[in-house]
Parts: C-alpha cells; structure tokens; sequence
C-alpha cells in the first residue's frame, strides 16, 4: 500500500492511509488475531456476517425497484 505526501503534509497523508487500511479491513484483520478464536465461534461470526450481507445486497435491491425509499444524506 502506498500513499503520497505532498506539501510536507503528513497529517493528512496519515489521514489517507488509516482510511485505506480501514476499507481493506487490516484493523478487523489484526483484532481477530489478538486472541484465539474457537472454531464455533469462528462459524458463528461467518455466519452472521453472511446474513448481514445478504440483508444489505436485498435492501439496495430494494431500494433500486423502488420499494424502500433511498437513505437521505445527512446536510
């Protein structure tokens, strides 16, 4: 992974990289290591994220039909 600094702004290069680290789910990665999972547990939290995927692919599915009306954003 790679990130630029330009005008000697590391800050916001930091900025940068933390936000790519985080959608590449490294942070997630490094806190399931932290400590051992049991393979039920492991299973169970799968499964869970499975569901939840499938719920949010089914609710913009929705939204695009035109079902559910789309999330308004926040001004």
């Amino acid at each position: 992974m790679q990130v630029i600094v330009r005008d000697n702004n590391v800050d916001q290069a930091l900025k940068v990289l933390k936000k790519k680290l985080q959608r590449e789910g490294v942070f997630r990665e490094m806190k399931a290591r932290r400590s051992y999972e049991k393979p039920s547990e492991k299973r169970a939290r799968q499964r869970a994220e499975a569901v939840r995927r499938a719920r949010k692919l089914a609710r913009k599915q929705a939204q695009r039909e035109g079902l559910l009306p789309k999330k308004r954003r926040a001004a």
